[in-house]
């Protein structure tokens, strides 16, 4: 009876020894298949190189609300902003001089005045006399003489009082240009100086502004299109066209101008990211339903000899229309592709 369970821990242990001695059976999951219909060849293709540039969104040009005359600034009517239209009077500035000179021009003008009416009566006082007889030839000469120069005395003055009075007039500052003010720094009471600025004003149809590298400038030519990043334009442009290259290279840099439709015209001077084309390039574009993204990377559907599928990750960015992406690693020509959604 004592040897009966040594004899069931040995048959038990023989049992565990020839279980462990048979092979393990894996199953493997089927091979997934792709469909036939849908397969794209990965094919290069020729496209347009753009490069990255700084722009901004301004106007065509600047309009400068000048003070014509030195003086006092007494009344400015318009801050950054506003909406002024071109003549309006958007400031004044006075000269005080200029009321004191206009007055004693004034007075010139009197007195000339009546210094012509004295020389024209003695002028009709000397020609009676002289038709009578009395005067001589002589005498009437020098009368016809004086009476001319009274004459000119008196348009002088009367010229001097009106250059002075149009001199105060141009105290009046006025918009150069229909547009939004940009810039109205200049404090009430401050002396100002002829040809200072008062007001910038926007001037001209509204564009978006790009520098870049003269070496790549001379790609460029009138009616490129440019590519806009259309957030930063609220989403009304996201394209436009190359309407001006300068001639003028300043810090190594070309400006150009570039139109697009519906600008927005209340924050001028805003930073807005922008695309040239530069050149051409062999690249690889797809449409975006043959890219699947898991976990932040991206995979395309790889069909093999045999129709069998793979996945591959890719490196992709987005391409010039929102229904493709650009590839620029992990695939290369001759690649069938199935779309994502396949061999499920």
């Amino acid at each position: 009876m004592s040897a009966r369970p040594y004899l069931l821990s040995a048959l038990g242990a023989a049992l565990l020894l020839s279980a462990c001695d048979q092979p393990k059976i894996v199953t493997e999951p089927p091979a997934k298949t792709a469909p036939a219909a849908d397969r794209l060849t990965v094919r290069a293709q020729v496209v347009a190189d753009m490069k990255p540039v700084p722009a901004t969104l301004t106007t065509r040009d600047m309009a400068e609300a000048r003070a014509r005359i030195s003086g006092t600034l007494v009344a400015l009517s318009v801050k950054e902003g506003d909406v002024v239209r071109q003549g309006q009077r958007i400031g004044q500035v006075r000269d005080d001089r200029l009321t004191l000179q206009t007055g004693a021009l004034d007075a010139q003008a009197a007195a000339a005045a009546a210094e012509s009416t004295r020389a024209q009566a003695d002028l009709t006082r000397t020609r009676y006399l002289f038709s009578q007889g009395i005067y001589a030839q002589a005498r009437l000469d020098q009368i016809e003489a004086q009476a001319k120069a009274a004459t000119a005395n008196l348009a002088a003055a009367r010229a001097q009082r009106e250059a002075s009075a149009e001199l105060g007039t141009q105290g009046a500052i006025l918009a150069p240009a229909s547009g939004r003010v940009l810039l109205a720094n200049v404090p009430v009471g401050s002396v100002v100086m002829p040809g200072q600025s008062i007001a910038r004003i926007t001037a001209g149809p509204l564009v978006v502004r790009i520098e870049l590298p003269e070496s790549q400038a001379q790609a460029l030519k009138v009616g490129d299109i440019v590519d806009l990043a259309a957030e930063d334009l609220r989403g009304v442009a996201a394209r436009g066209t190359l309407t001006q290259i300068y001639p003028s290279i300043t810090g190594g840099q070309v400006t150009a101008d570039v139109a697009a439709p519906n600008l927005p015209g209340d924050l001028i001077g805003q930073r807005v990211r922008a695309a040239v084309k530069i050149g051409e390039r062999q690249a690889i574009i797809i449409p975006r339903r043959y890219v699947v993204t898991r976990f932040g990377v991206d995979y395309a559907r790889l069909v093999g000899a045999n129709g069998v599928i793979s996945e591959a990750p890719i490196q992709a960015r987005a391409s010039a229309t929102a229904d493709t992406v650009e590839v620029l690693s992990g695939l290369r020509p001759g690649d069938i592709l199935t779309p994502a959604e396949a061999g499920r």
